[in-house]
Formats: structure tokens, C-alpha cells, sequence
């Protein structure tokens, strides 16, 4: 015989089951506006990717390749994608093989504009021309696949260097133009 034990009854009555269960069921509630301002710190990113690769392909052929370390992602007031640590840019030909390379130590992706801004430290090689193009901060379009910047601009060649002010150029950064070229250029026989 075990000692201590009482017999316990049995709840039996449908409407005492029901009403256990709706206390159960209905007693917590949370209100997400209010959970978010609990939890949401102002200023910080939606989401934090670490070493994100981004392919935009067009008819199954891989037209630019984006790497970067640290990616942050803001969706209000617009979205933006931050590239705190780095970004590397590749351009493909047709054949698949890298064409243009461009690095910067900082980057953003404005979505719904599609445009891309990369800063300090910017550098955009066309490996196909063996050309070069420095400046501090360049402008992508995606729609018009142009490139721009007001910033100064040096590019480099095998044989010259050429600075300006100001540069609009092809997204493979094949051709480029100057907005207020400078400089001397020594021209041979």
C-alpha cells in the first residue's frame, strides 16, 4: 500500500474542458508592434550575411559576380544592401571568361533604384585591354550598364596615365570619357 497518495477525480464536464483549454489558447497574446519595439534597435540591419556571393545571370549566362565579406541589408526607408567590409565586382564576356574586375573597401546596393555605389579605394580593371581606372567612388547603373563618377579619376594603360575629373564609362569598362580631363600627354613620333 503506498502511503500519501489521494485519489484525484476526473474533470468529466464538457464546458469545464472547453474553458481550460480557450484560457490556455487565449491568455497570451503578443503584439508584434510592441515585441519589435522591445527587441528592434534603431540604426541596425534587417539581416547580416557573412561572405555572400550575388549572381545576376541573364538567360541562364552569368553576367556579374558580387562577393563580399560582411553584407548588411536595410529595408526601411528603402532597401539598401551595405558592404561594410570590402566588395569585388566581376564582369563576364560572353564566353563566361572575367573581363572586368572592380574592388572597393566599401559598397551599397540601392534594390529598388538598381544602382550600386562603391567607395574608397576603387578600382576597376579591364583585364581584356589591360587598363586600369582609380578614384574614390563610382557610380553603376544596372539598367543602362553605365558607370560613373565626379570624383578624380586616374586610369592607367601600358603606356600612359590619364587623370580627369569626372568619368562616365561602359559598365566592362571598354570605353570611357572623361567629364574635365587633365594632365599633359606626351604623344610619340
Amino acid at each position: 500500500m503506498i502511503v500519501g497518495l489521494k485519489k484525484i477525480k476526473l474533470i468529466k464536464s464538457p464546458f469545464i474542458i472547453s474553458f481550460i483549454i480557450s484560457i490556455l489558447f487565449f491568455s497570451c497574446e503578443n503584439d508584434l508592434e510592441e515585441i519589435k519595439k522591445v527587441t528592434e534597435i534603431p540604426g541596425a540591419p534587417e539581416e547580416r550575411t557573412r561572405d555572400l556571393e550575388l549572381i545576376y545571370s541573364d538567360s541562364g549566362q552569368v553576367k556579374v559576380l558580387l562577393n563580399a565579406t560582411l553584407a548588411e541589408s536595410y529595408y526601411k526607408p528603402t532597401h539598401i544592401i551595405k558592404f561594410m567590409e570590402g566588395v569585388k565586382v566581376r564582369f563576364f564576356n560572353p564566353d563566361g571568361s572575367v573581363k572586368t574586375v572592380l574592388t572597393a573597401k566599401y559598397g551599397e546596393i540601392i534594390q529598388n533604384e538598381g544602382r550600386m555605389i562603391a567607395r574608397d579605394s576603387v578600382i576597376m580593371k579591364n583585364l581584356n585591354k589591360a587598363q586600369q581606372m582609380e578614384t574614390e567612388e563610382l557610380n553603376w547603373n544596372q539598367s543602362t550598364q553605365e558607370i560613373h563618377s565626379s570624383k578624380s579619376v586616374v586610369v592607367k594603360t601600358k603606356d600612359a596615365r590619364f587623370y580627369g575629373d569626372g568619368i562616365v564609362t561602359t559598365s566592362d569598362f571598354s570605353e570611357y570619357q572623361f567629364i574635365k580631363p587633365r594632365g599633359t600627354l606626351n604623344l610619340k613620333n
